[in-house]
């Protein structure tokens, strides 16, 4: 992958898919590398489905806990779209929305979890 103009803070230099396509691997080029499950990048994915044209139209998204990845593709030089095996592929995930993801996965996963338990529902 080549660095886009401008030089972006965040550059992945791989993405690999775990065997049970339920991991995605992202490594970036300054050493930090996070695994990423399909489940927390399916519930959060940036598409406007999940994500609404504001906060208050963010979806909770539950039922995804076995949702496997079946397809990545890259999307210029600063995204790549994932398609799931529930058929959900219209989210673009930025470089820096993945790094984001990976640094503060804990977290997420947390509210998202809390997120469901508040609204009766289950992963």
């Amino acid at each position: 992958m080549n660095a886009p103009a401008g030089g972006a803070a965040t550059w992945p230099t791989e993405l690999k898919l775990d065997k049970d396509k339920r991991v995605l691997t992202v490594s970036f080029d300054d050493g930090a590398r996070f695994a990423l499950p399909a489940e927390l990048l399916r519930v959060l994915s940036p598409s406007a489905e999940v994500q609404g044209h504001s906060p208050e139209q963010r979806v909770t998204v539950p039922g995804k806990q076995n949702v496997r990845i079946v397809q990545l593709e890259p999307v210029g030089t600063y995204a790549v779209r994932i398609t799931f095996d529930d058929g959900h592929n219209t989210g673009l995930y930025m470089w820096d929305y993945l790094r984001d993801l990976g640094e503060n996965q804990e977290a997420r996963f947390r509210e998202y979890l809390n997120e469901l338990s508040e609204k009766g529902l289950s992963r």
